[in-house]
């Protein structure tokens, strides 16, 4: 069943109904994963912006940092005002399930980011960190981006990633802003993925 017809299902609407109504609330929940919420990737990281970027898209993409940095203040989950959430990524929901809103919605659930509420709640679950992005994924995206993937993890050892979490919590520790420690690790010449890496610790000591 599609992310559209399960959702709407929920709300009591077949998908070829033309009245279809995008709930005016909803509850917005995390997704608890042990090895992902450990290992994976924050989707305010430069992995995230470089390679699911092109997989779920510019505004699925933005959906879900908006999502993510809204659980470090509220961890446990929060109801939303559907159009103001839209609103805030300069959308909105006035044309139901066929909004862009929706159909960012719908992208971050076919690539299992977020998944829809049981129960008849309306509302998902959302995935505070991503998987590395599937092989299968990646062969869609142009050659320079998957050549640029299969070096990600090259030619970075442990004691770089040491040296980059050390400058990092350093960099937080006197007031600076975590979203931005991943772009000042990296003009102080930090690779790139041990610049992530070292950013995804802090978000989550954070």
């Amino acid at each position: 069943m599609s992310f559209d017809t399960a959702t709407r299902a929920r709300f009591g609407e077949g998908p070829g109904d033309s009245r279809d109504v995008f709930p005016t609330t909803a509850w917005i929940l995390p997704w608890p994963d042990p090895v992902l919420d450990q290992r994976g990737h924050d989707p305010r990281s430069r992995y995230v912006e470089q390679f699911w970027l092109g997989v779920i898209g510019p505004t699925g993409t933005w959906l879900l940092r908006r999502i993510v940095a809204r659980f470090d203040d509220e961890p446990d989950g929060f109801e939303v005002v559907c159009a103001d959430l839209a609103g805030e990524l300069g959308l909105s929901v006035t044309k139901g399930f066929a909004s862009p809103f929706a159909r960012a919605l719908h992208r971050c659930v076919m690539f299992q980011a977020a998944r829809p509420l049981d129960g008849g709640t309306p509302g998902w679950q959302v995935r505070r960190r991503l998987p590395t992005v599937a092989q299968r994924h990646l062969r869609r995206l142009p050659q320079r981006i998957q050549e640029h993937h299969s070096g990600w993890d090259h030619a970075i050892g442990n004691d770089q990633i040491d040296r980059a979490r050390l400058l990092a919590e350093a960099m937080v520790g006197v007031g600076d802003d975590p979203d931005l420690v991943e772009r000042q690790l990296l003009a102080v010449g930090v690779p790139p993925a041990a610049a992530s890496q070292a950013c995804e610790h802090v978000l989550r000591a954070s």
